[in-house]
């Protein structure tokens, strides 16, 4: 793999980024994905996220040394980066056999100090989808922190599932709910009786 294709995700022009992609994608070899992870934490923000997109679009096997990142780098960048890339997986490969590893990684990750990378996590859950409806509920009932609990809220909100619904409404029927996690649960119940609601109107005949 030469230098000048990892060069070209740094290129202004997005085609070029995204054609350099492709190349790199189809001509991967045993270095290409361990290389990518090396860009993590890299300072050049469009650089990060061409590296971060291009992981995504590789798959399932990038996920192990993700999940190390996410959970042994010093970096927090590469920490936010890692569960970053793992949600751009989840994207493209969508939940069924997402690996155990990232999985546990990003339950891990809910408990960084950093809201970079906790917030980035929920995100990633998010994107896993109804699989990991018992992860994002047991973070709910153990974190104290509003913030991280508004994000988890929202991706429940984002995945129609009954397990999400009725954890949404024992929020806002609670009078010990913080009233800003409170106000996140009615908005994602709502969203989330929308959704419901177009996937079981049937199409007209």
């Amino acid at each position: 793999m030469t230098d000048s294709l990892f060069d070209q995700l740094k290129h202004p022009n997005p085609h070029l980024r995204d054609r350099a992609m492709a190349e790199i994608i189809e001509n991967q070899d045993e270095n290409t994905i361990p290389r990518l992870i090396g860009l993590l934490g890299e300072t050049d923000t469009t650089y990060r996220r061409a590296a971060v997109k291009t992981i995504g679009a590789i798959g399932y096997q990038t996920v192990p040394l993700l999940a190390d990142a996410l959970l042994t780098s010093e970096d927090v960048t590469v920490r936010g980066s890692a569960a970053k890339a793992l949600a751009q997986v989840a994207v493209n490969f969508g939940d069924e056999g997402f690996p155990e590893v990232g999985i546990k990684a990003l339950e891990t990750a809910l408990q960084d100090l950093n809201p970079v990378v906790h917030i980035a996590a929920v995100m990633a859950l998010g994107e896993i989808g109804a699989s990991v409806i018992p992860v994002l509920i047991r973070a709910l009932e153990n974190t104290d922190n509003p913030a991280l609990a508004v994000s988890i809220v929202g991706a429940l909100g984002s995945i129609a599932d009954d397990r999400g619904v009725a954890v949404l409404q024992q929020l806002i029927e609670a009078e010990t709910t913080d009233s800003y996690v409170k106000e996140s649960a009615v908005s994602a119940l709502s969203r989330l009786e929308l959704v419901q609601s177009q996937l079981t109107r049937k199409p007209a005949e």
